[in-house]
């Protein structure tokens, strides 16, 4: 059992926090506690001794670790971009996003098209995406919707190819752009 797991510990911490001291000011700059928290630079003896004996100091702390993590949370992901690049030529097979977080697969069978998404399993919020499936959208440069649907657990998202002309024109008429997002209730 983990010793931040133990409700005695939990419990101290919060008393800790929630206990106040006459006289009590910030002890320690944001920056000091922001260097330390990426482990840019560690608390001296001093700051450490500051630390402890200011409550409003710890509370600070906490709420720079709870806003860090709500920054760097996976559900923070909006939504990504990309765009045709320079055509080769040839029939247009995969597009990704400029994050690289997504690609757009596409197959050529019996006379018709398919689309796939397929996330990258090292994006930040692949995990949450994958077991929460929310409806996703991917969207041309016009505004058409390319896909829409959940992904599976592999990651992907397949369905058939929308549109008339293959996906190279279609996207070239298009403005080249494409967005993958969420589809907001």
């Amino acid at each position: 059992m983990s010793t931040n797991d133990d409700p005695g510990r939990r419990l101290e911490a919060a008393l800790r926090l929630a206990r106040r001291v006459e006289g009590d000011r910030l002890m320690l700059a944001d920056a000091v506690l922001l260097a330390a928290l990426d482990a840019s630079r560690p608390l001296t003896a001093t700051e450490q001794a500051a630390l402890r004996a200011s409550p409003l100091t710890q509370r600070r702390l906490r709420a720079l670790v709870q806003g860090r993590s709500a920054q760097q949370a996976p559900c923070a992901w909006q939504g990504s971009g990309g765009m045709l690049r320079a055509a080769s030529g040839g029939v247009l097979t995969a597009l990704a996003t400029d994050d690289g977080h997504w690609a757009l697969h596409f197959v050529q069978h019996d006379g018709s098209w398919r689309v796939i998404l397929t996330l990258d399993a090292n994006a930040p919020f692949a995990a949450r995406l994958v077991r929460e499936q929310p409806l996703l959208r991917v969207r041309d440069g016009a505004g058409a919707i390319v896909l829409q649907g959940s992904l599976d657990a592999d990651g992907e998202c397949e369905s058939a190819w929308p549109f008339a002309a293959p996906p190279g024109p279609h996207f070239q008429a298009s403005g080249a752009r494409f967005a993958v997002e969420p589809v907001r209730p």
